[in-house]
């Protein structure tokens, strides 16, 4: 995340603008008091809904959303180069109905963008929304932006969704929201002033916020002219997530074909605008680990694009080199894409290589197959080895027995059956003849363990 101008020091805090990406300084007593946003505005000091105003009576006025920005569970996700964020409610424990949280934020949240999609009477009482992200640093914030409910990427329907989670057995619903952060560098003082006395559109109210309550958003849109993410983003932060990446590892061991079908199966999940994807058989590959179509353009006409892509299953310590992506890259055919699936990160020279030649391939590292994993459901260890052992199961060795009447050929067979979920099994016979004769086959075998 990076970080505009000086910081605003504690003892500053009230009556300061808000600055796109500055840090906001918390206190050093070691309480709640060393909270920064209550020092800012008037919202309060705990919680990811903080407001001026009651939800139940709908009354709130302003609205500060606060994220980590870190949680595997609720991963609220903000796009720098679109603009777009989306926030998890504030039901996300079993015990709660949807709207009956103590803070009442997705009652908040319901009451918003309902009338946010109501026409502008309505959206003139929709109260700005402020982002905070939390810097890592004690209690320092910084700030991300004017947020507007709703984008103009989606429909109505899709801006609010209630979805399921299931923990520990319990089933409950949270919302998710979806914002867009508005083209604003810096919200004044004399705007929060107005607006927490009850006249959002008075004469200090930005032009972009007048625009959205008449229907148009303007996005705050960054594009990345070269994304070279460092190895510190390519792998997860949290220790849960660190954990499910050894569990993948451990799974997989020394199997690497096996991991390509779960590669495979992360690109499915990543994108439904993935067509198909085909694992090839190890001896044939070309090169390439799997192979697929993905679509573009409209649902009803849409067109193809070939793509190939390389799975590597490496330790956090052992970052895919300049050697793997240029084996990826020499593949690819004419209008074919890349992409690189890898537990691990990839490394800077070669990431630089890829972005800086204009090389279409998309990365996808060990952080990526966490959220991955996360946004489909999987966002435990015992979830995740549950998803491994079901879909993508460790290969099986039994040992057969077979009738002879040789005494000096071996009784057993050992036979390791490989398929997961969907695939045919495969059969690897290994028979240790110490004394060089030939078997003979009299019956039927029979299966001694297992």
């Amino acid at each position: 995340m990076s970080m505009t101008g000086d910081p605003i020091e504690f003892d500053h805090l009230a009556g300061a603008d808000l600055t796109i990406d500055r840090v906001y300084r918390g206190g050093t007593r070691g309480s709640t008091a060393d909270d920064p946003l209550a020092r800012l505005l008037p919202v309060g000091n705990q919680g990811g809904f903080r407001y001026a105003g009651s939800p139940t009576r709908g009354t709130v006025k302003l609205c500060v959303l606060y994220t980590s920005g870190a949680e595997t569970d609720w991963p609220d996700r903000l796009d720098v180069s679109t603009g777009d964020f989306s926030y998890f409610g504030d039901n996300r424990r079993p015990g709660s109905q949807l709207l009956a949280t103590s803070r009442r934020g997705n009652l908040l949240l319901q009451e918003t963008f309902g009338r946010a999609n109501a026409g502008p009477a309505e959206r003139r009482i929709v109260p700005p929304y402020l982002l905070f992200q939390k810097t890592g640093s004690g209690r320092d914030v910084v700030f991300r932006g004017l947020l507007a409910p709703g984008s103009p990427r989606l429909s109505p329907e899709e801006e609010l969704v209630a979805v399921w989670r299931t923990t520990a057995g319990s089933r409950f619903q949270n919302y998710r929201a979806h914002f867009t952060v508005l083209d604003l560098p810096t919200v004044r003082r004399d705007w929060i002033t107005e607006v927490l006395g009850g006249d959002p559109l008075g004469p200090a109210c930005p032009q972009v916020w007048r625009r959205w309550v008449d229907g148009v958003f303007t996005p705050l849109q960054a594009p990345r002219s070269v994304t070279v993410r460092p190895r510190q983003e390519q792998l997860p932060v949290s220790t849960t997530g660190r954990e499910i990446l050894q569990l993948i590892r451990l799974h997989f061991g020394d199997a690497p074909h096996r991991f390509e079908g779960f590669a495979a199966d992360l690109w499915l999940m990543s994108d439904d605008r993935v067509a198909s994807v085909d694992v090839t058989r190890p001896t044939r590959d070309g090169g390439r680990d799997a192979t697929g179509e993905y679509l573009i353009g409209p649902k009803s006409d849409p067109i193809t694009l070939d793509f190939a892509l390389e799975a590597k299953c490496y330790a956090a310590t052992n970052g895919v080199g300049v050697r793997e992506v240029s084996r990826l890259i020499s593949r690819l055919r004419a209008r074919q894409f890349g992409i690189l699936v890898t537990t691990s990160y990839l490394a800077d020279q070669a990431y630089q290589e890829i972005r800086e030649d204009g090389h279409p391939v998309v990365v996808i590292s060990g952080s990526d197959i966490v959220d991955i994993l996360s946004r489909v459901g999987f966002r435990t260890t015992s979830e995740v080895n549950a998803y491994l052992q079901s879909y993508h199961p460790a290969p099986t060795t039994v040992d057969v027995a077979f009738p002879t009447n040789d005494l000096t050929v071996p009784q057993t067979v050992d036979f390791t059956i490989a398929g997961g979920v969907g695939d045919e099994p495969t059969l690897t016979a290994v028979l240790a003849d110490p004394f060089g004769s030939a078997p003979r086959w009299p019956g039927p075998p029979a299966v001694t363990s297992g």
